[in-house]
This record gives structure tokens, C-alpha cells and sequence, in this order.
């Protein structure tokens, strides 16, 4: 046979920008080996894509699957969604290097900051591995469906080389070489780089700033050093929320190599904001100064109790709660004292990540019955309807239903004129995903098909050709992932079949996959009929093929010194 695969009629989208084309796509062993008209029908498998887009498999930059794979190869749901590579170790937080002392720890931070159960942590996770190159050498044990690139977790580094003291201090100069030392043995392992955070929004579970927030300038001197030395490489980080642009651009210039931050979204309270990063970010770049901000598509909603009110964690009067036992929570929630900080920080601490809007604030799913006809109303109507003020009604009703009550809260992106602007910028990546995080408070993994459904389909505000570029294309470009992102001869075959007319994101749903029967929120993709991983069918028909896990196809731990 002539092509393992030829996919026949469809609309060519390449990746590259350049105006869609109809065409037949040739595949064999593993990659794309023709594409042009009228290729013929010697093939195993022949796919009838007339009607359909044909376009490269998309690369989700910004996932925290780093646990997640060692228990769901699949990566749920993002390869529903044409995901068919994806970044692990975003924001510095991962779970390799790590001793076996220290495992309590590493898990506790990614509870907090990213949102994920530890029982499911506990008893997903076989720590099967100690060092770094041991991780990658278990991911590819557990068979992953999609292409795994990885970051180095500064945080691990840390606490590697610290234990405990990597959350209370700078390292000293011996600790220093250690984690230059593991870096560099990261990148010899084939590292695309290092993920970080300084945001101070980012505490672990005993209210502690995470490790990498407590580096030196001394210590990111040292991993500047590292990147000069390989040559390659990304460094993503979550800054403050004053962006530290300049810090970052300094970054980007000495390091040589290309630096990516966490997240660029658009505020009600500020909607000037985003438009002078994104003006300053596009002098920076005609400058040559390889610096781009990650923004999304979604608005940035989180579903929450008062069990982990994540939204509100970075303001300072939480730490009272963190230092407290769950016993006494109530009793914090309802002291006058607490309450007046609380509203205070809420509305004016400069890096707050709510709004300070209440009516963006909404009851989700009451605890008790007789509280049924509260939900989906506001704080400040529900506030109005009792005669008090938004803040004690949203105490108040916490408390009274034992922290149970379920609140959404739209906190980022909710205008659309602005989330036009951010997206459409070819300045900024397209990565807001989270996906693998904050299991319980969203679910954007579908952002692919946001874009090409509602951004470009419905709307009609962005051109099918560049949304298809902003998905493949350029992560592969700020990643440095080689061979993927086009439909081009000779790349690999990662190449998505889907409905124009169908594709969309299905709404959010509440599921108990998770080890030990945990909770999480899951979306269906609509649209996507096929999947091809390294020339392998993952989506077959608009079904995962096969469904038993021990026969799908395998993607490939990607290591950056060997594509």
C-alpha cells in the first residue's frame, strides 16, 4: 500500500496562516507523506473528509496533566478536544525531581494552587521515580495517548535541593549549585525548558508562598545560565499581577531564549490594561525580544465553596483562615472583624484576583432545598432581596449551610470586545487551558473548539486560517516543538478531521473518574470525527478508538534534545 491513511476531499488548513485549500492527505509510517489533489485510493484505510477541515494537531501549551497522566494515559478530555501534544510542568509546579520525604509536600502545593484532590493524588500517583529523568522514563511506561513535552517545575527544584526551607527563604550558595545542577540534568534529559512562579496569589496548603516564589534574583541567574549553555529551551512563568514585563523582557534578552507568562486576560476594573501590555509587548517583539503573554478564549469563571475559596486565598486576611482548623472556619467567616478585612482587601488589595464586582458572583448549587430559588442569582440581588450588603448575605448563607454551598464567579474575560482583541493579537499565545488543574473549579479544555466554533464560526471575528496557526503553529514555534504544528511532508502525523458545522465545546459536567471516586469537571467535544496521532487514530468517528486503554495508539514523551 502506497499510504497507511489517505484522508480524501478535505479543506487543507496547514497551520502556517496561508489561505485553506481542498486536497487529499497521504500518511505513512507515522507521517504525512503527501499532500496534493487527486492522490488516488492505495491505502489501508481510506477517510472521506468532503465537507470536513482537515488541520495539524493542536498543541495545548499550558496543561498541568503532570500526575494526571500516570493514571489516565488519555488525558481526558483535552484529546477529545485534537489535542495531540500537549506542555506539562507550566507555573513550576510538577512532581519530579522529588525524595520520597518531600512527596507529602509537593502534593499539598499542587492542592492548593492547582486545585486537585489529594486523595486522588495519594492514591493515583505510584511514584515509580526520584529524578527527573526518571519521571520521563514513567510517563512512557504509562503510554500516553498524546505527545508529552515537559517543563522542569522550578518548585521541585527547590524543595529538591531544600526540603522544607524552599518555602521560607533564598537558596544559599551550595543549594543554588544544587538546583542549577538538576536543571541542567533536566535539559540533558531533554527539558523544553523551566516553568515558574512568582505570583503572589500562589501559596501552598499551609498558606506559605509556593518555593519558587522565594528564589533570588541570584538563582534565576544561575537558570539564565543554564538556558545560554543548551542553546534551547522556554521559560513560562506566572508573574505578580503587575505583569513584571520589564524583569521578564531582561529575561528573555540574556537568556537568548524565548519567555511565555501566565495569563493575560481582560478586567472590568481596568479595561485599559490589557491594551497597554499587549502595545508594549509588540514593541518588545519588533525588537526581537522573544516575550509572549498566554491569554484564552473562555471567560476565566471558577466554581467554588468556602471548603477552597481559591478566588480569594491571595488576599491577606485568608491567612487567618489558613492557620485555623476547619473546626473554626465558621466562627472566622462570621466575626465582624474578619468580614471588614475581608470586604476592604476584596475590592482594593493590588493583586487580588477577584474583580471586587459581587454581581459577577453567583449562587451555582445550593446546600439546602429550601435555598433552591436562590440559584443562579447574584450576590448583589440576593443582598437587596434580605436588606443586607452583598458581602455578609455571601457569609452569611457559607456559614448557615456548613461551607457546603457551591459559588461561581466570573473573574476575568468577560467582555467579548476585549477577549477579541487579546485572542486576535498575534502577539500573544493562545493557552488558557489549565487543563489537569483546578479540577472542581473549571474546565477550559475545550478551548479548541471554542475557537473554531464561536470565535470563528458563529462570530466570524477571526479568520480560519490564523485561528488554526494560533492553536499549532505558534506554541510549536515558542516551545521549540519540532516536526508538528503543519500539515507539511515529512512531519509527523498529528492531523484533526472536523465538522465546521458541529464543532463546539459541550457544556460543563460534573464527573467521579478520579482515583478514589474524586469529583471533577469534564466537557464532551462536539465536531471533532478524527484524531490522528503520529499517524494513529486516537479519535475515530467522533469516538475515542480503541477504548481500552492497554490497545490505543501511543504518543511520544518528546525530549527537546532529540525530535
Amino acid at each position: 500500500m502506497e499510504y497507511d491513511i489517505l484522508i480524501k476531499g478535505g479543506l487543507i488548513v496547514d497551520g502556517t496562516g496561508d489561505p485553506a485549500y481542498t486536497a487529499d492527505l497521504g500518511i505513512k509510517d507515522k507521517r504525512i507523506s503527501a499532500i496534493g489533489p487527486n492522490l488516488g485510493r492505495d491505502a489501508a484505510r481510506v477517510i472521506d473528509a468532503s465537507g470536513l477541515v482537515v488541520t495539524p494537531g493542536f498543541i495545548d501549551p499550558h496543561t498541568h496533566y503532570d500526575a494526571q497522566l500516570l493514571w489516565d494515559n488519555l488525558a481526558s478530555p483535552s484529546s477529545a478536544f485534537g489535542i495531540t501534544s500537549l506542555v506539562i510542568g507550566n507555573c513550576g509546579f510538577a512532581i519530579a525531581p522529588c525524595k520520597p520525604e518531600d512527596r507529602e509536600m509537593t502534593m499539598q502545593a499542587l492542592v492548593k494552587v492547582e486545585g486537585m484532590s489529594l486523595k486522588a493524588l495519594q492514591r493515583g500517583i505510584p511514584w515509580e521515580f526520584e529524578t527527573y529523568p526518571e519521571f520521563l522514563q514513567t510517563i512512557e511506561r504509562h503510554r500516553p495517548a498524546v505527545n508529552v513535552a515537559s517543563l522542569i517545575g522550578h518548585s521541585p527544584l527547590r524543595v529538591y535541593a531544600m526540603g522544607a526551607a524552599a518555602s521560607e527563604r533564598a537558596a544559599d550558595e551550595t543549594e543554588r549549585r544544587t538546583i542549577k545542577q538538576l536543571f541542567h540534568e533536566a535539559m540533558d534529559a531533554g527539558a523544553f525548558g523551566l516553568g515558574t512562579s512568582t505570583s503572589t496569589v500562589h501559596m501552598d496548603g499551609n498558606g506559605r508562598p509556593v518555593p519558587s516564589r522565594l528564589a533570588s534574583q541570584e538563582e534565576f541567574d544561575d537558570i539564565i545560565e543554564v538556558f545560554r549553555h543548551f542553546g534551547r529551551g522556554t521559560f513560562e512563568v506566572t508573574p505578580t499581577q503587575d505583569g513584571k514585563s520589564d524583569w521578564m523582557a531582561d529575561f528573555a534578552r540574556r537568556s537568548g531564549r524565548p519567555v511565555t507568562w501566565a495569563l493575560l486576560m481582560s478586567s472590568p476594573l481596568s479595561p485599559d490594561r490589557h491594551r497597554k501590555i499587549l502595545r508594549h509587548t509588540e514593541e518588545l517583539q519588533r525588537q526581537g525580544v522573544e516575550l509572549y503573554p498566554q491569554t484564552g478564549c473562555f471567560p476565566l469563571t471558577m466554581d467554588f465553596s468556602l471548603e477552597s475559596a481559591y478566588p480569594f486565598e491571595g488576599l491577606p486576611v485568608w491567612q487567618r483562615v489558613f492557620n485555623a482548623p476547619r473546626t473554626e472556619w465558621p466562627g472566622i467567616f462570621k466575626d465582624p472583624a474578619f468580614r471588614a478585612t475581608f470586604q476592604q482587601e476584596a475590592t482594593t488589595y493590588p493583586t487580588r484576583l477577584f474583580p471586587g464586582d459581587w454581581n459577577f458572583v453567583e449562587v451555582l448549587e445550593p446546600a439546602q432545598a429550601s435555598h433552591e430559588n436562590w440559584r443562579g442569582k447574584n450576590m448583589v440581588e440576593l443582598a437587596r432581596e434580605r436588606g443586607t450588603n452583598p458581602v455578609d448575605f455571601f457569609f452569611d448563607l457559607a456559614v448557615e449551610e456548613n461551607l457546603q454551598t457551591m459559588f461561581n464567579v466570573a473573574l476575568l474575560n468577560t467582555d467579548e470586545g476585549m477577549v477579541h482583541e487579546l485572542i486576535s493579537n498575534p502577539a500573544t499565545l493562545i493557552a488558557a487551558s489549565d487543563a489537569g488543574a483546578h479540577l472542581t473549579l473549571l474546565c477550559d479544555a475545550g478551548y479548541t473548539a471554542r475557537m473554531l466554533g464561536y470565535w470563528v464560526r458563529d462570530k466570524g471575528l477571526l479568520e480560519l486560517e490564523k485561528a488554526v496557526a494560533s492553536l499549532t503553529t505558534a506554541p510549536a514555534h515558542v516551545y521549540g516543538i519540532k516536526g508538528r504544528g503543519q500539515l507539511k511532508t515529512g512531519y509527523w502525523a498529528d492531523v484533526v478531521v472536523y465538522d465546521p458545522n458541529t464543532i463546539m465545546d459541550g457544556p460543563k459536567r460534573l464527573i467521579r473518574d478520579l482515583p478514589g471516586g474524586e469529583p471533577r469537571l469534564t466537557r464532551d467535544a462536539q465536531g471533532i470525527l478524527y484524531t490522528l496521532v503520529n499517524g494513529q487514530p486516537l479519535v475515530d468517528e467522533g469516538k475515542i478508538s480503541p477504548e481500552t486503554a492497554s490497545e490505543r495508539p501511543t504518543g511520544q514523551v518528546l525530549r527537546a534534545n532529540a525530535q
